[in-house]
């Protein structure tokens, strides 16, 4: 008796038992790229390019921000560009150690920190010195440029000579009077001195003629003050004011053979 197709089938079953669950296999495979079509293509493109242009300025502020972050480290947090060396410029009167000194800016300090403005002032302090100013020179040095005072008479003070400047202020002191300066006689000496201030005044306002005679400016008072000449003469000034108009009438009297001309009031003059 023949097995028929019900034994055929099972014996399928039972040989497809042996064999095992059938297991589908894939492989990916990587398309050409004439599989994309060329509109997405384009699309992606685009797309692509639209976000490097939206990333670009992004990544150039933090490049920049990066950079800057670096140099304000480099110059204000490194020694880098510190100060190694002070220049001293226009200095005469004082020296460059003095100067130094008075800055007091210390070795080393970072270049971009160091306050100008109040150096400046520090070094102005120094009595010799008008003014000053201060700038940087990169990479580590400090330039301080001084304008000193300039000498305008002298005043004698005990065994010395009291060197003042335009505005009254004692800068100088010396043991000989210099032969080119004028000098003025007042009892305390000094830029906040009113007697000084009236002196300054009167030397301001002389004549080639009266300076060239000139022997001293005395400030009695306020109120009398006295020019000596050589020769023994004298110009009575009185106060310091009309001082053009009292210079150029004492100048026109010269020539007469007077010892005391009174300009005090330069419109009433006598002279004896």
């Amino acid at each position: 008796m023949s097995p028929g197709p019900a034994r055929g089938r099972t014996r399928g079953a039972e040989a497809a038992g042996r064999r095992g669950p059938v297991v589908r296999r894939w492989q990916l495979v990587r398309a050409g790229s004439d599989a994309v079509p060329p509109s997405t293509r384009r699309f992606m493109r685009r797309a692509r390019q639209r976000r490097m242009r939206a990333a670009l300025p992004w990544a150039v502020a933090a490049g920049i921000l990066a950079l800057a972050g670096l140099v304000a480290w480099t110059v204000l947090g490194t020694g880098l560009f510190g100060v190694r060396e002070v220049r001293v410029e226009g200095a005469r009167l004082v020296t460059p150690v003095q100067v130094r000194d008075a800055a007091g800016v210390p070795d080393g300090i970072p270049l971009a920190k160091v306050d100008l403005a109040a150096t400046a002032r520090r070094v102005g302090a120094l009595a010799p010195v008008e003014s000053a100013t201060v700038s940087r020179d990169w990479p580590g040095a400090l330039v301080v440029r001084v304008v000193e005072r300039k000498p305008l008479a002298v005043v004698p003070q005990a065994e010395a000579f009291a060197v003042i400047d335009r505005t009254g202020t004692v800068f100088q002191t010396l043991d000989a009077r210099p032969g080119d300066l004028p000098l003025i006689r007042v009892a305390r000496p000094g830029a906040d001195d009113p007697g000084t201030r009236a002196a300054v005044d009167v030397l301001g306002v002389l004549t080639p003629e009266l300076r060239a005679a000139l022997l001293d400016v005395t400030v009695e008072s306020l109120a009398l003050i006295k020019v000596r000449l050589g020769g023994g003469r004298t110009v009575v000034w009185g106060d310091a004011s009309r001082g053009a108009d009292k210079a150029r009438v004492a100048t026109a009297l010269l020539a007469q053979r007077a010892k005391t001309i009174d300009v005090s009031a330069p419109d009433v003059v006598t002279f004896r």
